[in-house]
Parts: structure tokens; C-alpha cells; sequence
């Protein structure tokens, strides 16, 4: 089981991080179990076994009981895996299937990159109309407050509103909110902070005043502003900003009426007004001006210049020179300006220049050095994020030419995570197989280990379908796990199997008396490791989702390995002696070597 999470201690990125997490844990805890069993199990066992308490309870009570069905049932396991093991074609056929189907029911998973958690938190974005009043937006902020501590009262504890900010940056007509929950305990299922931000959406999209989306918090700090899915939108043609800003508009048109994407909006301040001023250079330069000179002008005109400083009272204070205010509070007031030329004479600021009115970015963005703008959005209720992304990948594809997108925050870390999912499986099994070979000192025996991994992924894969569990981060690494507790089970039948095949045994009957003496050893253990994780599959309140992804599958692959996969074992491991040839090694050719 260690084998199987070391490699994941290794791999780089936010994943990354959350995997050596895993790894780390469940090595250290494997280690100081290997440590127990070793140092401890003897003397537990001298100290607590009886002879005489087996042979007086084994058939009395409930433990005779529970002996005599335990035994029905050991020797129904090695009639039907006989069978199984006479039958190895038929056998491989019905294996075949059930690879086949694995692999189809894991291409139905959608994919993610961490569950959206209750956290018991909500934060609301607010956005008045371009040039609103700071007082205008306060109007709609308070409506988003009336309706959190009025209608939602007994949900919600306070909230905390800010105006003239938030994720997009910072403007009048921008806006925020902070919505605390009361604990999990005193919140059902209709409070919890997926239903009530699906409430809101309906309330507060009545506002006419402004465009309100509430969202959820990100379930890792650091990784974006909020769950769903984020991406820059970029001009890689340069066909320039009015055309950027028409695409993205065009793109915002198409999610909003698709079914698969909710709350799409712009992470960004929207165009502005701008009072744009044009310098004619071939003009300006007849009349002997400079373009240094005339930015001077207008900016220490406008804005102002630092000169010196100077000391007053005791106190060193600043000079600033800047034009008096009756001279700089309207666009018509440039004309009543003069720059001085190389002659030293004034000339007027029209007799070079015109301006105009347009709108244009508050700020630039950039992504890669190419123009952007950033656009979020959320998937619909029983979408995943990754069905989402595919979705805007979709709609982006639909644009003019010349526009593309780039995944950014949890998206970008999603794509990652999901590329590195196959080679992470791929080293697991690669560092699994070169432990078996040096146990078994054979390059063929672990293959009869190996084979069952896939009989335990597919009840992880089948129970994740049922129960509508994301391909995440979560539950691949219950799918780790399934593969180490897979292939413990095998190895407990195929180390016996082994040694008394290398004694002299007949190969069948070899794999059956070691199927049926290690058969209680794997049920109990296993049963035991079910029960152990029952209470995360059924796990609620804060942080429930990740649990019930890793309890969830582990516990449906645990029931294949269990339950199916132990019948396949000794199919494989004759059909790795017999079609492979793998040598007998017995302990008198170990003692001649030496």
C-alpha cells in the first residue's frame, strides 16, 4: 500500500500538494503499522490467545455460529473458484467484459478538479451600470443585504458589505458582500449554501439596478476568487479592443442562454468614458513643438508636477504646481491653454490637437503579454466543472477568428491536475510491479497480482457513477488506494500459492488450499477497512464532499476486491504459470545457491 503513494509524493503543482498530503499520512501511518505488527503482534497474541477459550466457544454460541457459516462459505469460494481457475478462457472473457466496462463508465464520469464545499460562507458581487454613483450602487448593496438578513434570517448570521471595490477591482459601481451562515448543525439540507445561493439567483436578479451573482468561496484559498470555472479571453490576432470587447459581449450572449452554465460574467472593470485628445505631430512639429513639451503641459496642467520643498513653522511641506481649479474642471477648458515653442512664442492648444469622446478600458489586461479580459462563470446544478469547461471551450470556438482562450486559477489547475492523473496511475503500478518482482523473484508472478487492479477500480468506478461523484483530485486518490488494497488481497493468495507450488504441489491444487486458507484473513480485513471508512462515505457538514468522494469509492472498490476480485485470483496466477512458464523456486535450490 506504501508503493502505491509514494510516487504521488513527487508531482508538482496544487495537485501535487494535495497528494504528497495523502502520501505522506498514509505512508507514515503504513510504517508505523509495519512497526506495531512487528514489535507488538507477538506478544498481543502470547498474551491474549487461549487454547482452551478456542475449543471451549468454536461451536457454541454465536462464534460457532458465525464458524460453521464462515465455513459454508470457504468452501463454497474455493468450489466456484476451481471452476473459475478450470476455465480460463471463459474466465478471460468475462474479465474482459468487465475491463471494458470500467473503462466505459469512467469516460461518463465528468471531470473536476476539487468538489464545491459549504463552507459557511457566501460571497456576493455586485455591478451597477457603467458610471453609476457610489450612492446609486450603495442603493443595490442594501438590497442584497435586505434580502439575506430578512428572508434568509434564519440561515444566515451577518453580512459585510463593501461599495467602490471588489474582485474586479476598484470603482464606484462596483460592490461586494460577505455572507456568514450560522454552524452547519442548526442549517437542513434547504439551508445549506448551495440552495441558498440557487435562491438568490432568482431574488436578487429582480434588482434592475445592478447584475448580482453570488457565488461560493473557492475550496482552496489562493486558487481563484470563487468556484466554477475562470479564463482569460484573448486577442491573439490583435484586432484591438473595441473587437475584444465585442467578442467578449457576444460570448457572455451565448452563455446566458445555455442550460449547462450559470452566473457567466466579466472579472473586470467594464469601459469607461474617456475624454481622448489628438496631437496631430506633423502640425505640432511645424509650430516648433515638441511632444515632451506638450505632455508636459498637460500634465502638470491637469494633474500636477512636484517642485520643491520648503519650510513652514518648523515643518518641511511640499510644493506642487498644477493649474487653478477654474481652469481644469471641463473639456473646453483645454482650449484656453498655450504651449511654448522652440521660438519661444505660445500656441494654442487647438491649433494642433482635437479631442473627442469614446469609451475605453479603465486599466489595461494582459495575459501572456497578449490583450485579455478575464471571464467567470459557474456550471449548472448537476454539471460538473469540467463539463462546464468544455462547454466554454465550445462557445469560445464560435467567435470571430483571432480569439482564443487560456484556463487561469482553478481551471488551469484543473487541466493540470487532469493531465497528470494518467502518469501518476501508470508510476503506481510501475513501482507496485518492481516491489512484486522482487518479492516473488520473478518478472512474471506479479502479473497474477496486477490483473485483479483493475476488478477494484471498476467498484470504486461503478460506485463514483451512482452516487455522481466528479473525477477529481479525491477520487483518484481513492483509486490509488483501491489498487493498493487490491492488490494486498492478491498478494496474500499468490505468496501461498507460490511457496507451496514451490514445494512440490500440483499448480491447481496449490492456488485452491491457498485461496481457501487466506480466505477469512481477506474478508475480515477488508470488512474491517470498510467499516473504517463507512464514516466518511456518510460524512456531513464541513468538508463532507471530499470525504464522501474518498469513502465512497474506496468502499465500492473494496466490495469488487473483496467480492469479486479474490474469485480471479487463482485463474490468474495459473495462467501466469501455465501460458508464461513461470519457474518453480524452492527453498533446497535457495540453500544449494548459497
Amino acid at each position: 500500500l506504501s508503493t502505491v503513494f509514494v510516487p504521488m509524493a513527487f508531482f508538482s503543482g496544487s495537485a501535487g500538494s494535495i497528494y504528497r498530503q495523502f502520501s505522506i499520512t498514509i505512508v507514515s501511518a503504513m510504517t508505523f503499522s509495519v512497526l506495531v505488527a512487528i514489535i507488538l503482534s507477538p506478544t498481543l497474541c502470547v498474551a491474549l490467545l487461549r487454547r482452551e477459550d478456542v475449543e471451549n466457544k468454536k461451536d457454541k454460541g454465536f462464534f460457532g455460529w458465525f464458524n460453521r457459516v464462515f465455513n459454508k462459505g470457504r468452501d463454497t469460494y474455493g468450489k466456484v473458484s476451481t471452476g473459475i481457475a478450470h476455465r480460463v478462457k471463459r474466465s478471460l472473457l468475462v474479465y474482459g467484459l468487465l475491463v471494458v466496462g470500467m473503462g466505459a463508465i469512467f469516460t461518463q464520469l465528468p471531470g473536476a478538479f476539487l468538489p464545491d464545499e459549504d463552507q459557511g460562507n457566501i460571497m456576493v458581487l455586485v455591478n451597477a451600470p457603467v458610471g453609476a454613483t457610489a450612492g446609486r450602487t450603495l442603493e443595490s448593496v442594501k438590497k442584497v443585504e435586505d434580502f439575506f438578513l430578512e428572508q434568509k434570517s434564519e440561515a444566515v448570521k451577518d453580512i459585510f458589505t463593501i461599495v467602490g471595490f471588489s474582485f474586479a477591482g476598484a470603482a464606484q459601481n462596483s460592490g461586494m458582500g460577505f455572507v456568514h451562515l450560522v454552524d452547519w448543525e442548526k442549517r437542513d439540507e434547504s439551508q445549506s449554501a448551495f440552495s441558498i445561493i440557487g435562491q438568490a439567483f432568482g431574488a436578487l436578479s429582480q434588482i434592475q439596478d445592478a447584475s448580482v451573482f453570488p457565488i461560493l468561496p473557492p475550496p482552496i484559498r489562493e486558487l481563484g476568487n470563487a468556484t466554477g470555472f475562470d479564463f482569460q479571453l484573448v486577442d491573439r490576432a490583435g484586432n484591438g479592443h473595441e473587437a475584444l470587447m465585442n467578442a467578449r459581449n457576444q460570448f457572455l450572449g451565448m452563455a446566458a442562454q445555455n442550460p449547462k452554465l450559470v452566473g457567466v460574467r466579466p472579472n473586470g472593470l467594464s469601459d469607461v468614458p474617456e475624454f481622448k485628445v489628438n496631437i496631430d505631430n506633423e502640425k505640432a512639429s511645424a509650430l516648433g513643438l515638441s511632444l515632451s513639451d506638450i505632455n508636459n503641459t498637460l500634465s502638470i496642467a491637469w494633474g500636477s508636477a512636484y517642485v520643491n520643498d520648503f519650510i513652514d513653522r518648523g515643518r518641511i511641506k511640499r510644493v506642487y504646481m498644477q493649474a487653478d481649479a477654474p481652469y481644469r474642471m471641463d473639456p473646453e477648458d483645454l482650449d484656453k491653454w498655450f504651449v511654448r515653442n522652440n521660438e519661444g512664442d505660445m500656441v494654442a492648444f487647438s491649433a494642433f490637437s482635437t479631442v473627442e469622446w469614446n469609451y475605453g478600458s479603465p486599466k489595461l489586461e494582459r495575459f501572456n503579454g497578449i490583450s485579455s479580459v478575464n471571464i467567470q462563470g459557474s456550471p449548472a446544478e448537476g454539471i460538473s466543472t469540467g463539463e462546464a469547461m468544455a462547454e466554454a471551450e465550445r462557445l469560445v470556438g464560435q467567435l470571430p477568428p483571432g480569439f482564443g482562450l487560456e484556463w487561469s486559477g482553478m481551471s488551469y489547475e484543473e487541466q493540470a491536475a487532469g493531465s497528470q492523473a494518467p502518469m501518476l496511475y501508470a508510476l503506481s503500478i510501475i513501482v507496485v510491479f518492481l516491489c512484486l518482482a522482487a518479492l516473488y523473484e520473478s518478472w512474471v508472478v506479479p502479473f497474477a497480482v496486477l490483473l485483479v487492479v483493475p476488478l477494484g477500480i471498476f467498484g470504486s468506478v461503478v460506485a463514483a457513477y451512482i452516487f455522481g461523484l466528479p473525477n477529481d483530485v479525491y477520487l483518484q486518490v481513492a483509486f490509488l488506494t483501491t489498487v493498493g488494497l487490491a492488490s494486498k488481497n492478491a498478494i496474500l493468495i499468490v505468496e501461498f500459492a507460490k511457496e507451496l507450488y514451490d514445494n512440490g504441489t500440483p499448480i491447481f491444487e496449490a492456488v485452491i488450499t491457498a485461496a481457501e486458507q487466506r480466505f477469512r484473513p481477506i474478508l475480515m480485513t477488508s470488512m474491517a477497512f470498510i467499516l473504517g471508512v463507512t464514516p466518511l462515505a456518510i460524512a456531513t457538514g464541513a468538508g463532507s464532499e471530499s470525504q464522501n468522494a474518498i469513502g465512497i469509492a474506496v468502499m465500492g472498490g473494496m466490495f469488487a476486491a473483496t467480492f469479486l476480485a479474490i474469485f480471479f485470483v487463482p485463474m490468474f496466477y495459473v495462467m501466469v504459470v501455465k501460458w508464461f512458464g513461470a519457474k518453480r523456486h524452492s527453498r533446497e535450490e535457495d540453500s544449494k545457491e548459497s
